[in-house]
C-alpha cells in the first residue's frame, strides 16, 4: 500500500439521486456537482439520457450539463442506453458515456425489457459512435453476484458480459453488487473469473450496502488487484428496478476504509462530508 492510488468514480448525481421519488430541481443538482467538483475527484456520473418515463429524475440531465462549473482535469460522465441517449449525451457535451448490461437476463428484462443478447446488441452502436467521436465508453454489469429475479448469477456469466463489452471498446467495466447482499468471498470469486476474461486494469467495484458488506467487499476487491470502486455521496441511490435495495456504498465512508487501509484517494474529506450534507438534505426535503 504506502499511500498507492484507488480511485473513487463518484456517481452521486446520477446513480444516487436517480432513485429519489421527490423531483429534484437542477439548479439543486448543479450546486452538488460543482461542490463535488471541488472535493478532488478525477471522474463524476452526472446524468442518464434515459426516457423520462422511467425514470422521471433525469429528465432534467441536459440541463445539469449545461449549467454546471467545469474543472479541469475531471471528466463528467452520463449514461447512454441507447442511439437516442447518446446524441442527447454529445449535445450536452459530457465528457464520456456508459452503456449498462447486466449478467442476469431476469434483471436484464426487467431494467432495459431486454435480453442481454438483445441488450448487447443495443449497446454495439452506441459504442461504435462513441469510439469514432473519440469519447470514452465505460461499461456497467448489473447482478454481478445474485439477481432479484434469478437467484444466484454465475461468475462465467458475468465473465462472457465484460469479454463481451471490453470487446466492444470500454475502457472500463463497473462489476455492480445491484442488490447489495454479496459476501467478500463471493466478489472474489467473480473477479477472478472475470480477470480470466479481461485485463484486470479495466474492473471497477460498484458495491450497494444493503446488507452492510460494501466495505468488506471492497477490500476483498482490492485484495484481487482491483483499484476504482464507484460511490455516492452520502450513500445516496438505490435501483428501481431491484427491490429493497438499499443505496450504494457511501463516498465518504470508502475514503475513510481506504485511508485507514494505508491507500491515497485525492479526496478532501471535509469538501466530501458538506457534499454528503447537502445530498442528504436534498433527500430530506422530499
Amino acid at each position: 500500500m504506502n499511500g498507492e492510488f484507488v480511485e473513487i468514480f463518484e456517481v452521486g448525481p446520477r446513480d444516487g439521486l436517480q432513485n429519489e421519488k421527490r423531483l429534484i430541481d437542477a439548479a439543486d443538482k448543479i450546486a452538488l456537482v460543482d461542490l463535488l467538483s471541488t472535493a478532488g475527484f478525477h471522474r463524476i456520473e452526472v446524468a442518464s439520457f434515459v426516457s423520462p418515463k422511467w425514470v422521471p429524475q433525469m429528465a432534467t440531465s441536459a440541463d445539469v450539463l449545461g449549467g454546471i462549473t467545469r474543472s479541469k482535469g475531471i471528466s463528467y460522465a452520463a449514461l447512454t442506453p441507447n442511439m437516442r441517449g447518446f446524441d442527447g449525451a454529445v449535445a450536452a457535451k459530457a465528457d464520456e458515456v456508459a452503456i449498462f448490461g447486466s449478467a442476469s437476463e431476469g434483471f436484464s428484462k426487467a431494467n432495459i425489457n431486454a435480453s442481454i443478447e438483445e441488450s448487447l446488441e443495443r449497446f454495439r452502436p452506441v459504442a461504435q459512435a462513441a469510439i469514432a467521436a473519440e469519447i470514452p465508453v465505460r461499461g456497467y454489469i448489473s447482478c454481478v453476484v445474485n439477481c432479484p429475479y434469478d437467484g444466484a448469477t454465475a461468475p462465467d456469466a458475468v465473465a462472457q458480459v465484460a469479454r463481451e463489452l471490453h470487446a466492444m471498446g470500454c475502457y472500463e467495466l463497473s462489476l455492480g453488487d445491484t442488490t447489495g447482499h454479496a459476501y467478500p468471498e463471493e466478489i472474489s470469486a467473480m473477479l477472478r473469473a472475470v480477470r480470466d476474461a479481461v485485463p484486470d486494469a479495466v474492473l471497477a467495484g460498484h458495491y450497494h450496502d444493503t446488507s452492510g458488506r460494501a466495505l468488506d467487499n471492497i477490500e476483498a476487491s482490492l485484495n484481487e488487484g482491483v483499484r476504482v470502486f464507484d460511490a455516492a455521496i452520502g450513500g445516496l441511490g438505490g435501483c428501481p428496478y431491484a427491490p429493497g435495495a438499499a443505496g450504494n456504498v457511501a463516498t465518504e465512508a470508502v475514503h475513510e476504509r481506504l485511508t485507514q487501509l494505508g491507500y491515497a484517494t485525492g479526496l478532501n474529506a471535509n469538501v466530501l462530508n458538506r457534499a454528503a450534507a447537502l445530498a442528504l438534505s436534498m433527500r430530506e426535503e422530499g
